[in-house]
């Protein structure tokens, strides 16, 4: 009976909002259906007419040893897509839906107490072997699987690549920053928790971060 009701509330689209199945299709039906039915909202938004979706919340703890940092610093040069304040308070993630690449564009803004915030684009685009890219500047971007576990929403990394022209360029393993880890877990309440790992196969963890966020209010969702 639980699983029939689940089933039903994928099929209704939340009020004021086109019902987005690209992220439920990634996954096996029955992994969809074993995530919280707040994540499965979270992840079936899809809006229109530039309108976004912002969550707001902070930083709970981020770590980072002296490669992580270095990394940080160089990739200044695609956009900064890693962190730089290692001292953030509050956070802002906006979502938006892509037209012009048939995807998501996420903004993540973290706000230092001692600094200037640092703001994050990247392009989610549901392309590519594994179903879905997240493009972060200068070309660069990387392949993400999905998957669930522990009824948690899981994204890791499976190739990086660069975009030159109509040429695409793979990573070789060796020049690769590091596997990337992302998850999104329901805490309830209309909160999640995002956290995000960077691990080197010779250098372990470069860059570790978790964050709570909440939903937005009813009148802004």
């Amino acid at each position: 009976m639980q699983a029939a009701a689940a089933i039903r509330e994928d099929r209704v689209p939340p009020q004021g909002e086109l019902a987005d199945l690209r992220f439920r299709a990634l996954l096996p039906a029955a992994d969809w259906a074993s995530l919280p039915a707040a994540v499965r909202r979270r992840f079936s938004k899809r809006m229109k007419g530039g309108a976004t979706v912002v969550y707001r919340g902070e930083v709970v703890d981020i770590r980072v040893n002296h490669l992580g940092w270095l990394l940080s610093q160089a990739a200044r040069l695609i956009g900064a897509p890693l962190p730089l304040v290692f001292r953030p308070d509050a956070a802002v993630v906006t979502v938006t839906e892509d037209a012009v690449g048939q995807g998501q564009v996420w903004s993540r803004m973290y706000v230092s107490k001692d600094g200037f915030p640092q703001v994050i684009h990247s392009a989610k685009r549901f392309a590519g072997p594994t179903g879905l890219e997240e493009h972060v500047g200068a070309g660069v971007g990387m392949a993400l699987t999905v998957t669930v576990e522990d009824e948690a929403l899981v994204f890791r990394s499976a190739f990086y690549f660069v975009d030159v022209g109509p040429v695409r360029l793979r990573f070789p393993r060796w020049a690769r920053p590091g596997d990337l880890t992302i998850v999104h877990r329901d805490l309830g309440e209309g909160r999640f928790a995002f956290t995000l790992a960077l691990d080197h196969p010779a250098f372990g963890r470069l860059i570790a971060q978790d964050a709570v966020f909440h939903d937005p209010p009813a009148a802004e969702a």
